[in-house]
């Protein structure tokens, strides 16, 4: 139990420092490192997932993506469970086309593992959850109901069956 704790404190201590400078969209520009503590909190208060890995990947999720962070970065703190986790649900940010990497989402979901899928899961929920109460600013109404259709696009190809997060997900 100890390790799992300072596994999830050590990942949450990283994220917070590679995402200290980072905003989210909305019009309250909160702190980003909220965005991957509310991830981990989905997966463990309505998910019921204890697995300290599966948090620390949630808590890790964007920091390849949206930071200077590496995988071997990662793998080195973290190992390789953790960071094939992160790998599975990061964009590939060499293609510049937003639009073809959305498409790929949907494409792969379907053969993330079943961490990868929880941790994809519960942060769709989170940003639904986000474009429904903390909008981007410049976000029309007609954007938030097509980033919503996409995001249940993504969600119903995961390989997540009879969980308590497409409840949630469902529910936002």
């Amino acid at each position: 139990m100890i390790k799992g704790f300072k596994l999830i404190l050590k990942a949450a201590s990283f994220a917070a420092d590679k995402h200290r400078t980072q905003l989210r969209k909305g019009e309250e520009a909160t702190p980003y490192i909220n965005h991957p503590i509310e991830v981990a909190r989905i997966l463990a208060e309505e998910g019921g997932v204890d697995d300290p890995e599966v948090i620390a990947a949630a808590l890790l999720h964007d920091t390849i993506e949206d930071t200077e962070t590496t995988a071997d970065e990662l793998r080195s703190l973290f190992g390789e469970r953790v960071t094939s986790m992160v790998l599975e649900v990061t964009d590939d940010k060499s293609i510049k086309e937003k639009a073809e990497r959305k498409r790929l989402q949907i494409v792969n979901a379907p053969h993330k593992s079943p961490g990868a899928a929880l941790v994809k899961l519960a942060d769709k929920t989170s940003n639904v959850r986000d474009v429904g109460a903390r909008p981007a600013v410049d976000w029309s109404e007609q954007r938030r109901l097509e980033y919503l259709d996409w995001a249940k696009q993504v969600v119903d190809a995961l390989p997540v069956a009879n969980h308590p997060l497409k409840d949630a997900f469902k529910a936002s």
